[in-house]
């Protein structure tokens, strides 16, 4: 990680403080002997950023697939006592750790991935086959209130993860209504199989 964060030091800044009673950081310090701690922030298209980049589009986001699938295989929730209400997530690397915040959930789901009926999986946050979870079509949760689509995503980091939005759109005529128009989806109609959504996820959420 630090050889990709170093080609990455003009974006490095002294420090931030986002906004009132947020806290102050400064990215690479070191609270304990040989100990660092960076910054990072994930949006809803699954990109990773610096949380401190003043731009945050595709030009600015990390790429490299290993680093993105080391990174997000060991994310999981903040149960260090650091930065917890403000950065929920971390992923730590050895004595780095690299705390997470998101604008939905750390886990999107950007693609999904073709297989054998019954087999496809949905991989996330850059990651193609090494990040992926099975696709469980009965398990997906559209919220009524901002039409937001969910999937399960890996344990340790909370269990679920937002599918992206364009890919959300794709999937999104599958979805049947039985309740009728303003109520979420009762069905997800999919490879001449009609599931019966179980709004599981709903707790997690």
């Amino acid at each position: 990680m630090r050889l990709l964060r170093g080609g990455l030091g003009f974006l490095l800044r002294p420090g931030i403080r986002r906004g009132a009673g947020q806290p102050l950081y400064q990215q690479g310090q070191s609270p304990s002997p040989r100990t660092r701690e960076y910054f990072y922030y994930v949006d809803h298209q699954g990109q990773l950023f610096l949380d401190d980049a003043k731009v945050k589009n595709f030009i600015t986001c990390f790429k490299d697939k290993p680093f993105l699938v080391f990174f997000f295989k060991q994310l999981k929730l903040n149960r260090s006592g650091r930065y917890e209400d403000s950065f929920p997530y971390l992923s730590p690397c050895g004595r780095e750790h690299n705390y997470i915040r998101c604008d939905d959930r750390p886990i999107v789901f950007t693609h999904l991935l073709e297989g054998p009926p019954g087999q496809q999986s949905l991989s996330f946050c850059g990651g193609a086959e090494r990040l992926a979870v099975p696709f469980q079509p009965e398990k997906l949760v559209m919220l009524a209130e901002n039409g937001r689509v969910y999937h399960p995503g890996p344990e340790k980091a909370g269990g679920v993860g937002l599918v992206k939005s364009s890919l959300a759109f794709e999937l999104s005529p599958c979805f049947e209504y039985q309740d009728g128009p303003g109520q979420p989806p009762t069905h997800f109609r999919w490879q001449e199989k009609r599931y019966l959504l179980t709004n599981e996820l709903l707790r997690l959420i």
